[in-house]
Protein backbone atom coordinates (compact mmCIF):
# COMPACT_ATOMS: atom_id res chain seq x y z
CA UNK A 1 0.00 0.00 0.00
CA UNK A 2 2.42 2.59 1.02
CA UNK A 3 6.25 2.32 0.27
CA UNK A 4 7.14 4.19 2.90
CA UNK A 5 5.76 2.29 5.78
CA UNK A 6 7.93 1.15 8.45
CA UNK A 7 6.80 -2.60 8.83
CA UNK A 8 5.94 -5.36 6.34
CA UNK A 9 3.68 -7.37 8.34
CA UNK A 10 0.31 -9.07 8.37
CA UNK A 11 -1.31 -5.37 8.39
CA UNK A 12 1.00 -4.20 6.13
CA UNK A 13 -1.97 -2.79 3.76
CA UNK A 14 -3.66 -0.80 6.45
CA UNK A 15 -2.85 3.01 7.02
CA UNK A 16 -4.03 4.21 10.88
CA UNK A 17 -4.31 7.58 11.81
CA UNK A 18 -4.11 8.07 15.50
CA UNK A 19 -4.74 11.08 17.81
CA UNK A 20 -4.11 9.63 21.10
CA UNK A 21 -1.86 10.77 23.92
CA UNK A 22 -0.35 8.83 27.16
CA UNK A 23 -1.17 4.87 27.11
CA UNK A 24 -4.86 3.72 25.85
CA UNK A 25 -4.88 5.19 22.26
CA UNK A 26 -0.82 4.79 21.97
CA UNK A 27 -0.46 1.55 23.25
CA UNK A 28 -3.54 0.68 20.75
CA UNK A 29 -1.73 2.05 17.75
CA UNK A 30 1.65 0.39 18.40
CA UNK A 31 0.32 -3.09 18.32
CA UNK A 32 -1.02 -2.45 15.16
CA UNK A 33 2.52 -0.95 14.07
CA UNK A 34 4.04 -3.85 15.27
CA UNK A 35 1.83 -5.87 13.05
CA UNK A 36 3.03 -3.59 9.64
CA UNK A 37 0.33 -1.22 9.92
CA UNK A 38 1.46 2.39 8.57
CA UNK A 39 0.36 4.48 11.61
CA UNK A 40 0.45 7.82 11.19
CA UNK A 41 0.77 9.38 14.81
CA UNK A 42 -0.96 12.94 14.68
CA UNK A 43 0.07 15.43 17.32
CA UNK A 44 -0.63 19.16 18.00
CA UNK A 45 2.72 21.29 18.01
CA UNK A 46 2.93 20.66 22.00
CA UNK A 47 3.10 16.87 21.09
CA UNK A 48 1.99 13.73 23.04
CA UNK A 49 2.54 14.39 26.94
CA UNK A 50 3.87 11.36 27.19
CA UNK A 51 6.88 12.69 25.55
CA UNK A 52 7.80 14.60 28.72
CA UNK A 53 6.74 12.31 31.67
CA UNK A 54 9.53 9.78 31.89
CA UNK A 55 12.90 11.39 33.26
CA UNK A 56 14.98 8.54 31.72
CA UNK A 57 15.62 9.08 27.87
CA UNK A 58 17.75 7.43 25.37
CA UNK A 59 19.71 10.25 22.98
CA UNK A 60 16.27 12.28 22.86
CA UNK A 61 13.83 9.53 23.16
CA UNK A 62 12.30 9.81 26.49
CA UNK A 63 11.39 5.85 27.63
CA UNK A 64 8.02 6.17 28.86
CA UNK A 65 7.04 7.69 25.63
CA UNK A 66 8.86 4.45 23.76
CA UNK A 67 7.14 2.00 25.58
CA UNK A 68 4.29 2.79 23.26
CA UNK A 69 4.97 5.00 20.13
CA UNK A 70 7.85 2.50 18.67
CA UNK A 71 6.90 1.75 14.73
CA UNK A 72 5.31 5.02 13.92
CA UNK A 73 5.33 8.16 12.00
CA UNK A 74 4.55 11.52 13.28
CA UNK A 75 2.33 14.63 11.40
CA UNK A 76 2.45 17.58 13.64
CA UNK A 77 -1.13 19.30 12.76
CA UNK A 78 -3.04 22.00 14.97
CA UNK A 79 -6.55 20.56 14.55
CA UNK A 80 -8.16 23.71 16.03
CA UNK A 81 -7.81 25.55 12.87
CA UNK A 82 -8.80 25.24 9.16
CA UNK A 83 -5.68 24.30 7.98
CA UNK A 84 -5.34 21.56 10.39
CA UNK A 85 -8.79 20.10 9.41
CA UNK A 86 -8.20 20.11 5.72
CA UNK A 87 -5.00 18.09 6.55
CA UNK A 88 -6.84 16.01 8.48
CA UNK A 89 -9.46 14.77 5.89
CA UNK A 90 -6.68 14.31 3.03
CA UNK A 91 -4.74 11.94 5.36
CA UNK A 92 -8.46 10.49 6.05
CA UNK A 93 -9.15 9.94 2.38
CA UNK A 94 -6.02 7.84 2.37
CA UNK A 95 -6.74 5.69 5.19
CA UNK A 96 -8.46 3.10 6.87
CA UNK A 97 -8.92 4.27 10.23
CA UNK A 98 -8.47 6.90 12.92
CA UNK A 99 -7.88 5.82 16.41
CA UNK A 100 -8.38 8.96 19.42
CA UNK A 101 -8.48 8.18 22.65
CA UNK A 102 -9.53 11.91 23.94
CA UNK A 103 -12.09 13.00 26.01
CA UNK A 104 -15.61 12.94 24.17
CA UNK A 105 -16.06 16.57 24.03
CA UNK A 106 -12.61 16.75 22.41
CA UNK A 107 -13.07 14.77 19.93
CA UNK A 108 -16.17 16.02 18.83
CA UNK A 109 -14.85 19.71 18.65
CA UNK A 110 -11.81 18.25 17.06
CA UNK A 111 -13.86 16.42 14.54
CA UNK A 112 -12.21 13.00 14.75
CA UNK A 113 -15.45 10.80 14.35
CA UNK A 114 -16.73 9.02 11.60
CA UNK A 115 -19.89 11.41 11.23
CA UNK A 116 -17.39 14.34 10.65
CA UNK A 117 -14.90 12.32 8.40
CA UNK A 118 -17.18 10.44 6.15
CA UNK A 119 -17.37 13.26 3.83
CA UNK A 120 -13.76 11.98 3.53
CA UNK A 121 -13.85 8.57 2.98
CA UNK A 122 -17.31 6.52 3.54
CA UNK A 123 -15.44 3.35 4.44
CA UNK A 124 -13.37 5.20 7.39
CA UNK A 125 -13.10 3.27 10.61
CA UNK A 126 -13.00 5.43 13.62
CA UNK A 127 -12.38 4.49 17.12
CA UNK A 128 -12.64 6.51 20.06
CA UNK A 129 -11.24 4.64 23.19
CA UNK A 130 -12.77 7.20 26.42
CA UNK A 131 -13.44 6.66 29.84
CA UNK A 132 -16.80 6.00 29.82
CA UNK A 133 -18.38 5.84 26.02
CA UNK A 134 -19.07 8.77 23.61
CA UNK A 135 -22.28 9.14 24.64
CA UNK A 136 -24.07 9.76 28.03
CA UNK A 137 -24.61 11.24 31.22
CA UNK A 138 -20.79 10.09 32.38
CA UNK A 139 -19.10 10.60 28.60
CA UNK A 140 -17.41 13.81 29.25
CA UNK A 141 -16.16 13.29 33.35
CA UNK A 142 -12.38 12.44 33.15
CA UNK A 143 -11.02 9.16 33.70
CA UNK A 144 -7.62 7.34 34.43
CA UNK A 145 -6.58 3.91 34.82
CA UNK A 146 -7.07 4.60 38.81
CA UNK A 147 -10.39 5.82 38.67
CA UNK A 148 -11.83 3.20 36.12
CA UNK A 149 -10.45 0.68 38.61
CA UNK A 150 -11.84 1.80 41.58
CA UNK A 151 -15.16 2.25 39.94
CA UNK A 152 -15.55 -1.18 38.48
CA UNK A 153 -14.81 -3.04 41.33
CA UNK A 154 -11.10 -3.52 40.43
CA UNK A 155 -9.66 -2.03 43.91
CA UNK A 156 -12.38 -3.57 46.11
CA UNK A 157 -11.13 -7.26 44.96
CA UNK A 158 -7.49 -6.46 45.13
CA UNK A 159 -5.33 -7.01 48.29
CA UNK A 160 -6.01 -9.17 51.70
CA UNK A 161 -8.91 -8.76 53.32
CA UNK A 162 -7.99 -7.18 56.28
CA UNK A 163 -6.16 -4.47 53.88
CA UNK A 164 -7.38 -1.39 51.93
CA UNK A 165 -8.58 -1.73 48.44
CA UNK A 166 -5.57 -1.80 46.22
CA UNK A 167 -4.73 -0.83 42.62
CA UNK A 168 -3.33 -3.50 40.27
CA UNK A 169 0.42 -3.02 39.75
CA UNK A 170 0.33 -1.82 36.38
CA UNK A 171 -2.11 0.32 33.77
CA UNK A 172 -4.68 -2.65 33.50
CA UNK A 173 -7.94 -0.46 32.37
CA UNK A 174 -5.66 1.87 29.60
CA UNK A 175 -3.84 -1.68 28.55
CA UNK A 176 -6.79 -3.87 27.82
CA UNK A 177 -8.83 -1.03 26.54
CA UNK A 178 -5.96 -0.68 23.72
CA UNK A 179 -6.34 -4.28 23.04
CA UNK A 180 -9.82 -3.84 22.84
CA UNK A 181 -9.32 -0.77 20.31
CA UNK A 182 -7.52 -3.19 18.20
CA UNK A 183 -10.00 -5.43 17.61
CA UNK A 184 -12.40 -3.76 17.41
CA UNK A 185 -11.23 -1.75 14.63
CA UNK A 186 -9.78 -4.75 12.65
CA UNK A 187 -13.26 -6.05 13.11
CA UNK A 188 -15.08 -3.31 11.25
CA UNK A 189 -12.45 -3.33 8.97
CA UNK A 190 -13.16 -6.96 7.74
CA UNK A 191 -16.73 -6.07 7.85
CA UNK A 192 -15.83 -3.67 5.14
CA UNK A 193 -18.24 -0.78 6.26
CA UNK A 194 -16.62 2.56 7.50
CA UNK A 195 -18.43 3.93 11.11
CA UNK A 196 -17.81 4.74 14.52
CA UNK A 197 -16.32 2.22 16.90
CA UNK A 198 -16.92 2.70 20.81
CA UNK A 199 -14.88 1.02 23.36
CA UNK A 200 -14.46 2.60 26.85
CA UNK A 201 -11.95 1.67 29.94
CA UNK A 202 -15.10 1.01 32.08
CA UNK A 203 -16.77 -1.26 29.86
CA UNK A 204 -13.49 -3.14 28.97
CA UNK A 205 -12.76 -3.49 32.81
CA UNK A 206 -16.24 -4.49 33.67
CA UNK A 207 -16.43 -7.43 30.71
CA UNK A 208 -13.26 -8.64 32.29
CA UNK A 209 -14.80 -9.41 35.55
CA UNK A 210 -16.78 -12.10 33.46
CA UNK A 211 -17.34 -15.19 35.85
CA UNK A 212 -17.32 -12.95 39.51
CA UNK A 213 -19.99 -10.65 37.67
CA UNK A 214 -22.13 -13.64 36.44
CA UNK A 215 -21.93 -15.07 39.77
CA UNK A 216 -23.38 -11.62 41.30
CA UNK A 217 -26.27 -11.20 38.63
CA UNK A 218 -27.22 -14.90 38.87
CA UNK A 219 -27.68 -15.95 42.39
CA UNK A 220 -26.52 -13.37 44.15
CA UNK A 221 -23.04 -14.15 45.61
CA UNK A 222 -20.61 -10.94 46.38
CA UNK A 223 -17.56 -11.49 45.63
CA UNK A 224 -14.76 -11.12 48.16
CA UNK A 225 -11.23 -10.70 49.12
CA UNK A 226 -9.50 -13.88 50.57
CA UNK A 227 -5.66 -13.92 51.96
CA UNK A 228 -2.51 -13.72 49.33
CA UNK A 229 -4.88 -13.47 46.35
CA UNK A 230 -6.41 -17.27 47.01
CA UNK A 231 -9.00 -18.26 43.87
CA UNK A 232 -12.58 -17.74 45.33
CA UNK A 233 -13.40 -21.50 43.96
CA UNK A 234 -10.70 -23.80 43.90
CA UNK A 235 -8.17 -24.77 46.72
CA UNK A 236 -5.76 -24.45 47.33
CA UNK A 237 -4.92 -21.92 44.47
CA UNK A 238 -2.64 -18.61 45.68
CA UNK A 239 0.14 -17.41 46.64
CA UNK A 240 2.44 -19.12 49.41
CA UNK A 241 5.15 -17.78 51.78
CA UNK A 242 8.28 -20.72 51.43
CA UNK A 243 11.39 -20.53 53.39
CA UNK A 244 12.67 -18.09 51.03
CA UNK A 245 10.13 -16.01 49.25
CA UNK A 246 6.94 -16.37 47.92
CA UNK A 247 5.37 -19.00 45.49
CA UNK A 248 2.16 -19.19 43.33
CA UNK A 249 0.33 -22.45 43.58
CA UNK A 250 -2.68 -23.37 41.83
CA UNK A 251 -4.23 -26.63 42.20
CA UNK A 252 -7.08 -27.08 39.51
CA UNK A 253 -8.75 -30.21 40.34
CA UNK A 254 -8.23 -33.75 42.02
CA UNK A 255 -5.83 -35.18 39.85
CA UNK A 256 -3.17 -32.48 40.36
CA UNK A 257 -4.30 -32.90 44.18
CA UNK A 258 -3.24 -36.65 44.31
CA UNK A 259 0.23 -35.35 42.40
CA UNK A 260 0.58 -33.00 44.93
CA UNK A 261 -0.22 -35.12 47.94
CA UNK A 262 2.04 -37.67 46.98
CA UNK A 263 4.94 -36.06 46.85
CA UNK A 264 4.38 -34.07 49.94
CA UNK A 265 3.88 -37.43 51.98
CA UNK A 266 0.90 -36.68 53.39
CA UNK A 267 -1.32 -39.89 52.43
CA UNK A 268 -3.99 -39.17 54.63
CA UNK A 269 -5.03 -36.08 52.69
CA UNK A 270 -6.68 -38.33 49.91
CA UNK A 271 -9.18 -40.17 52.33
CA UNK A 272 -10.00 -37.47 54.35
CA UNK A 273 -13.44 -35.92 53.65
CA UNK A 274 -12.48 -32.54 54.62
CA UNK A 275 -9.09 -32.84 51.81
CA UNK A 276 -10.11 -35.24 49.60
CA UNK A 277 -11.55 -33.31 46.61
CA UNK A 278 -12.23 -29.90 45.16
CA UNK A 279 -15.53 -29.63 46.88
CA UNK A 280 -14.20 -30.86 49.94
CA UNK A 281 -11.41 -28.54 49.56
CA UNK A 282 -13.85 -25.29 48.96
CA UNK A 283 -15.98 -26.21 52.02
CA UNK A 284 -13.16 -26.52 54.27
CA UNK A 285 -10.58 -23.91 52.80
CA UNK A 286 -9.37 -22.24 56.00
CA UNK A 287 -8.09 -25.29 57.30
CA UNK A 288 -6.55 -26.58 54.03
CA UNK A 289 -5.20 -23.16 53.28
CA UNK A 290 -3.47 -23.32 57.41
CA UNK A 291 -2.46 -27.00 56.39
CA UNK A 292 -0.80 -26.35 52.85
CA UNK A 293 0.84 -22.92 54.05
CA UNK A 294 2.26 -25.11 57.32
CA UNK A 295 4.11 -27.39 54.82
CA UNK A 296 5.21 -24.46 52.22
CA UNK A 297 7.23 -23.29 54.59
CA UNK A 298 9.09 -25.96 55.45
CA UNK A 299 11.31 -26.25 51.93
CA UNK A 300 13.00 -22.81 49.58
CA UNK A 301 10.92 -21.62 46.25
CA UNK A 302 13.16 -22.81 43.65
CA UNK A 303 12.92 -26.11 45.34
CA UNK A 304 9.29 -26.16 45.34
CA UNK A 305 8.90 -25.11 42.02
CA UNK A 306 11.77 -28.27 40.87
CA UNK A 307 9.42 -30.60 42.81
CA UNK A 308 5.86 -29.39 41.78
CA UNK A 309 6.75 -28.53 37.97
CA UNK A 310 7.87 -31.73 37.34
CA UNK A 311 4.86 -33.25 37.85
CA UNK A 312 2.70 -31.39 35.60
CA UNK A 313 1.51 -29.03 38.43
CA UNK A 314 0.77 -25.48 37.97
CA UNK A 315 2.98 -23.56 40.03
CA UNK A 316 5.36 -20.78 40.09
CA UNK A 317 8.19 -18.01 42.29
CA UNK A 318 6.75 -14.93 42.68
CA UNK A 319 9.27 -12.85 40.41
CA UNK A 320 9.77 -8.89 40.17
CA UNK A 321 9.83 -7.21 37.09
CA UNK A 322 13.48 -7.22 36.85
CA UNK A 323 14.06 -11.40 37.13
CA UNK A 324 11.25 -11.30 34.32
CA UNK A 325 12.65 -9.21 31.92
CA UNK A 326 16.41 -11.11 32.33
CA UNK A 327 14.64 -14.80 32.51
CA UNK A 328 15.56 -17.17 30.42
CA UNK A 329 11.43 -17.48 29.72
CA UNK A 330 11.51 -14.01 28.22
CA UNK A 331 14.34 -14.25 26.38
CA UNK A 332 13.06 -17.96 24.77
CA UNK A 333 10.39 -15.49 23.69
CA UNK A 334 11.84 -12.97 22.21
CA UNK A 335 9.83 -10.31 24.36
CA UNK A 336 12.88 -8.09 24.66
CA UNK A 337 13.56 -5.86 21.67
CA UNK A 338 16.65 -3.99 21.01
CA UNK A 339 17.21 -0.96 19.03
CA UNK A 340 20.55 0.35 17.93
CA UNK A 341 20.64 3.96 18.09
CA UNK A 342 23.77 5.97 18.00
CA UNK A 343 23.09 7.39 21.25
CA UNK A 344 23.33 3.59 22.75
CA UNK A 345 20.92 0.62 22.80
CA UNK A 346 17.24 0.89 23.21
CA UNK A 347 15.67 -2.04 25.39
CA UNK A 348 11.80 -2.46 25.32
CA UNK A 349 9.40 -5.03 25.47
CA UNK A 350 8.60 -7.07 22.64
CA UNK A 351 5.45 -7.86 20.50
CA UNK A 352 3.63 -10.58 22.41
CA UNK A 353 1.85 -11.79 18.75
CA UNK A 354 4.17 -14.65 16.71
CA UNK A 355 3.07 -15.37 13.09
CA UNK A 356 4.59 -18.01 11.19
CA UNK A 357 6.73 -16.37 8.64
CA UNK A 358 7.01 -13.13 9.71
CA UNK A 359 9.41 -11.48 12.48
CA UNK A 360 8.44 -8.14 14.26
CA UNK A 361 11.24 -5.37 13.15
CA UNK A 362 11.50 -2.68 15.86
CA UNK A 363 12.24 0.88 15.10
CA UNK A 364 12.99 3.79 17.55
CA UNK A 365 9.27 6.00 18.10
CA UNK A 366 9.43 9.16 15.53
CA UNK A 367 10.46 12.44 17.00
CA UNK A 368 7.70 15.21 17.25
CA UNK A 369 7.09 15.93 13.77
CA UNK A 370 9.61 14.26 12.04
CA UNK A 371 7.74 13.04 9.43
CA UNK A 372 5.15 16.16 8.83
CA UNK A 373 6.53 17.66 5.63
CA UNK A 374 7.04 14.10 4.31
CA UNK A 375 3.56 12.97 4.76
CA UNK A 376 1.69 15.98 3.78
CA UNK A 377 3.58 16.53 0.67
CA UNK A 378 2.28 13.21 -0.56
CA UNK A 379 -1.09 14.03 0.01
CA UNK A 380 -0.83 17.52 -1.36
CA UNK A 381 0.11 15.97 -4.44
CA UNK A 382 -2.72 13.41 -4.89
Amino acid sequence: MNGDAINSGPLSSLRILEVGHILAGPYCGMLLADLGADVIKIESPQGDMARTISPHKIGPHNTYFASFNRNKRSVCLDLTTEEGQQALGRLAAESQALLTNMRPAVIKKLGLTYEHLKVWNERLVCVAITGYGLEGPYADRPAYDYVIQALAGVMALTGDPDGPPTKAGYSVADNSAGIMGAVGLLAKIIEGKGGQVDVSLYDTILSQLNYLAGAYLNVGERPRRYRHGSHPYMVPAQIFPTQDGYLALFISHDRFWQRFVTEVERPEWLSDPRFATMQDRAANRDLVITEVERLMKTDSTSNWVARLSELGIVVAGVESLEQALESDLTHSRNMVAAIDTSDGTFRMVGNPIKFTGYTTTYKTPPLLGEHTEEILSQEDMK
